[in-house]
């Protein structure tokens, strides 16, 4: 029930091999658990959202009836590092509960095109799309410190409406980022360890240490994942968010969610009637 798994080399040395593998339990437990508490804190403990007041009329008369929200490369983008990651995690985690298959292949494959979709995104995204809106602001700081303080009933300003993107998203696509870097990174040291068509096979690249540390790395960004997967479907799947996760299948949301959610002071839209093209 150790947190990592030891080893010892040829020259006497303990040296660790990977996690300890129930913290796969660890991991859904804790999605689960986050699960059930948000759902209990939203359905019994939260109030009504409430927002600053937007100077009237502001952003509806030249408002799409269809507001665009995501462009199809960034919605293939999303689908593909989806299906690419629920591939790694169950040709990673479902050897170890005893399902037998040549996992070791498609497990390599899924984690190439994992990198590759992720480096494609992080080219589109510096040079075709709003590059700075998928990370806090000063405004998203600002307010979220106004809302810790209404929760714990002091006197505080309400928010100001989200941006394109609310701060928990922002916050989420953070996490996402550190773990993803770091199970892209560590897996490709690890590739030198099997056969592929990339390079030679090399297992004395690194040293048993260091080899031991890429695969705990490996590990806990791979736990780690399956906790934020847990946390992002769960929130896909919630009736408020349901427009936003529509979005991401069919590229837009409605004018009435747009002004209801987000400034537009912030969140600027193009001006083309009943178009799914947009700029950011």
């Amino acid at each position: 029930m150790g947190l990592l798994e030891w080893a010892r080399d040829p020259w006497g040395v303990d040296v660790p091999i990977h996690i300890g593998w129930f913290l796969i339990w660890v991991a859904l437990g804790g999605g689960a658990l986050f699960v059930i508490l948000h759902a209990v804190y939203i359905r019994y403990l939260a109030r009504p959202r409430q927002f600053a007041e937007e100077p009237s009329g502001t952003g509806t008369t030249e408002t799409p009836e269809r507001v665009p929200r995501h462009s199809i490369v960034a919605r293939a983008f999303h689908w593909v590092m989806a299906a690419s990651m629920l591939t790694l995690l169950a040709t990673a985690f479902l050897p170890r509960l005893g399902v037998r298959f040549p996992w070791v292949t498609y497990h390599w494959i899924a984690g190439s095109v994992l990198t590759v979709s992720v480096v494609f995104h992080v080219i589109h995204a510096s040079f075709w799309l709003d590059f700075a809106s998928i990370w806090p602001d000063r405004i998203d700081l600002r307010d979220a410190v106004h809302r810790m303080r209404r929760f714990m009933g002091q006197s505080a300003p309400p928010p100001k409406r989200f941006g394109k993107y609310p701060l928990e998203n922002k916050l989420y696509h953070a996490a996402i980022v550190v773990a993803g870097v770091c199970v892209i990174a560590t897996g490709i040291f690890m590739m030198f360890r099997v056969r592929t068509v990339f390079f030679p096979r090399n297992p004395y690249l690194l040293s048993d240490m260091s080899w031991g540390l890429v695969y705990v790395l490996h590990g806990l960004a791979g736990v780690g994942l399956i906790t934020l997967i847990v946390m992002h479907i769960y929130f896909g799947i919630r009736p408020e968010k349901r427009p936003i996760t529509r979005s991401m299948i069919f590229g837009w949301m409605s004018r009435e969610f747009y002004l209801e959610e987000h400034d537009p002071q912030r969140w600027r839209i193009e001006k083309i009637p009943n178009s799914t093209r947009q700029r950011t």
